[in-house]
């Protein structure tokens, strides 16, 4: 049986792991969750505000702090291999919800990496302000990352689905993925 793979898409605070946590309480079948953070984690803590990992400058932006985030090579390495081995685990039959935060041409890797299985690419979405507010009540994020991503992360993407966590809790947003892709 061909694995599954839901690519969980959105700014940090938009709801990805909980949208994730819920699903994997709905479908039919076993769910993988892959966070991104896990392997940002795996990074010695030396590399986490360095050149070679990944590095954070607070700059204003319409008058308010917006974090750039660089990635060096140690940090570009570690994503790039995680998403081969979110493809070496759908490999061994394993259905994955993966919760990134995608810039670039790493859509086109997945897509390419994940050609083989049944991907649906969901971006989850919520209005500039209620990131910002989430954000700063969560307490674990720098201020200013949520504007800086977010007119990056959506950029360019062809979603499968998308939902609006403004507006569906994560168990409704789950219900409409699972719905949608027939979890």
């Amino acid at each position: 049986m061909t694995a599954k793979i839901v690519v969980l898409n959105g700014v940090g605070s938009a709801g990805k792991s909980s949208i994730a946590r819920a699903l994997q309480t709905i479908t039919a079948t076993p769910f993988l969750h892959v966070q991104m953070d896990a392997f940002i984690d795996m990074l010695p803590e030396a590399l986490q505000d360095h050149a070679d990992g990944f590095s954070f400058e607070t700059v204003l932006e319409d008058g308010k702090p917006s974090v750039v985030i660089r990635s060096g090579p140690v940090g570009a390495r570690a994503m790039r291999g995680m998403r081969h081995a979110i493809a070496a685990m759908a490999g061994q039959g394993n259905n994955l919800i993966v919760d990134d935060v995608i810039f670039n041409d790493e859509i086109a890797e997945y897509r390419g990496l994940l050609s083989a299985f049944d991907l649906h690419v969901v971006g989850v979405m919520a209005p500039l302000e209620v990131l910002e507010a989430r954000e700063a009540a969560r307490g674990d994020r720098m201020p200013g990352l949520a504007r800086w991503q977010y007119h990056r992360v959506h950029k360019g993407m062809d979603y499968d689905l998308e939902v609006d966590t403004s507006q569906l809790t994560p168990l409704e947003c789950a219900r409409r993925i699972q719905q949608e892709f027939q979890l």
